[in-house]
């Protein structure tokens, strides 16, 4: 049997081709039996760029229909999808492609030639374009390749897909994730959150993204249910589309936004089914308003780059705010001591491990990384802090490592701690994570200045901008004389986010 999981969502597609699979608002999309065609021919067309099974096919590009098919061909021909931010540097992009040598790069048309100066520097790396008005060398002369194309045979533990996730120590990990951790996660999501081909997503988020590709693409096409594609999340085209679908998958920052408008109430979302959020954390506040306001309870999941989604709230029954559900089935979830792995017992917090087909095989080239995530018996230690209450449902109560998540996006402060510090005029630094109205977190550098300089804010602002995804860059810069320390010599990040806790509290410019 073949475990290539464009079969298994091949076998899912609904019998009539003529239904929609993805459009757009502006009528821009392509219907199941469309997709199967021009899917054929682009994985004839990977095949006749070079690339082969087992190749890496590197995809920065802007969110559209196409993306969506581009992604499906790769797996379809037995290749390695390997999405990047379309936010990523040109010093990011480098390491990318350095590192994980992938044999096609999908740029944008506008960035083709700063994308072959990069590629340049691999050996084999050949690069092609792809638009969002259908347009691109990846597309050009498209109708000529053959639209018949039987799926590379793959095993379940063949790789799917690398997804890079900032390291803490500044390096960047691929998550190697298989053909049966897609399939099995999305089988299972499509199952608990009910899931049907009368459904249509309406689909804001970005698509470089575990939340974005795994969860909304796949979940929707395993049960034959249907995209309704939006470039971002534009809050009067959300308010248009909303009586128009069934489910909206969104991060906290989608319904703090709509919140603010009055218009956002009950008659407006009667025909949804289901609200989703994931990727940050959701306050009570706002699981609370939202159902006063819709009549509707948010269905708050965890997941993470490397597992894809552990838990959830349930479908019927009660969504606990505050919480993010259950072990998904099929997924084995524990609280342990971080040093020792012994499980905890009930209301006692440690570190999140999970075990399941869904945890992913490792990370890119970092065997030694790989195996010091790992327990002996299997149980992947998330880094996460949580635990698990008398009713079973589980509680994340802080994060491991300062990891911050701003606007949903991971955010690990050694890696901009680290180019921070280049700068001449900057002894040190610290990078926290502080709440955020919007983003959940606003990314924010405490500094110590060499004795004698005195940078400003918009000077180590303005040297991080060319160097790091937007998302990464911080909102605010703080001097300090000394970063607070324990007796170990270790920086007390704590009561750094306790001094500036307040920093973006009034929603202001600065927020």
């Amino acid at each position: 049997m073949n475990a290539n999981l464009f079969s298994t969502l091949r076998a899912r597609m609904p019998e009539a081709h003529d239904k929609t699979l993805v459009d757009t608002p502006e009528g821009h999309g392509y219907t199941y039996g469309q997709a199967l065609s021009v899917t054929a021919r682009l994985a004839n067309r990977l095949a006749r760029l070079g690339v082969s099974p087992g190749d890496r096919v590197a995809v920065q590009v802007d969110k559209s229909p196409e993306t969506l098919l581009v992604y499906l061909a790769t797996i379809r021909a037995g290749a390695v999808y390997l999405p990047l931010n379309t936010a990523y540097t040109g010093e990011e992009i480098a390491y990318f492609l350095g590192d994980a040598e992938p044999s096609l790069f999908v740029c944008r048309p506008q960035d083709r030639a700063s994308a072959e100066s990069l590629a340049a520097e691999q050996s084999n790396t050949r690069v092609a374009t792809l638009g969002t008005d259908r347009d691109g060398s990846l597309l050009e002369g498209l109708d000529s390749e053959r639209d018949d194309q039987e799926p590379v045979a793959r095993t379940a533990d063949d790789l799917a897909a690398i997804l890079y996730t900032s390291g803490t120590t500044g390096r960047s990990k691929g998550a190697m994730l298989t053909h049966a951790n897609l399939a099995s996660n999305a089988e299972a999501l499509a199952r608990a959150w009910h899931f049907e081909p009368s459904d249509r997503l309406l689909h804001a988020l970005p698509i470089f993204h575990t939340h974005g590709l795994f969860v909304a693409c796949n979940v929707t096409m395993m049960a034959g249910a249907s995209l309704r594609f939006l470039p971002r999340f534009d809050l009067e085209t959300v308010l248009r589309e909303l009586p128009h679908c069934t489910v909206l998958m969104g991060v906290p920052t989608f319904y703090t936004r709509l919140l603010k408008d009055r218009r956002f109430d009950a008659a407006l979302t009667r025909h949804m089914r289901l609200f989703t959020s994931g990727s940050a954390p959701l306050t009570a506040e706002t699981h609370r308003e939202f159902r006063e306001r819709t009549g509707h309870a948010i269905l708050e999941r965890y997941g993470m780059t490397e597992t894809n989604m552990n838990t959830s709230n349930p479908y019927d029954g009660d969504r606990v705010a505050g919480t993010v559900g259950f072990p998904l089935p099929g997924v084995e979830l524990r609280v342990a001591d971080r040093e020792t792995g012994e499980p905890l017992p009930t209301d006692e917090v440690g570190v999140l491990e999970v075990r399941g087909p869904n945890v992913f095989r490792g990370y890119w080239r970092m065997p030694e990384k790989t195996a010091a995530e790992f327990r002996d018996d299997g149980f992947f230690i998330t880094g996460d802090l949580g635990l698990v209450d008398e009713r079973g449902y589980v509680h994340i109560v802080g994060r491991d490592k300062d990891l911050v998540i701003s606007g949903g996006y991971n955010v690990y402060p050694k890696e901009i701690e680290q180019l921070i510090d280049e700068m001449p005029a900057v002894l040190e630094s610290a990078v926290i994570g502080l709440p955020h109205p919007d983003f959940g977190e606003g990314v924010t550098a405490v500094v110590v200045p060499r004795e004698g300089e005195s940078p400003t804010e918009d000077e180590v602002i303005a040297a991080l901008a060319g160097r790091l995804a937007r998302y990464k860059q911080p909102k605010r810069v703080f001097f300090t004389d000394a970063l607070p320390r324990n007796v170990m010599g270790k920086v007390q990040k704590n009561q750094l986010r306790e001094r500036y806790r307040d920093t973006y509290a009034d929603g202001g410019a600065n927020a």
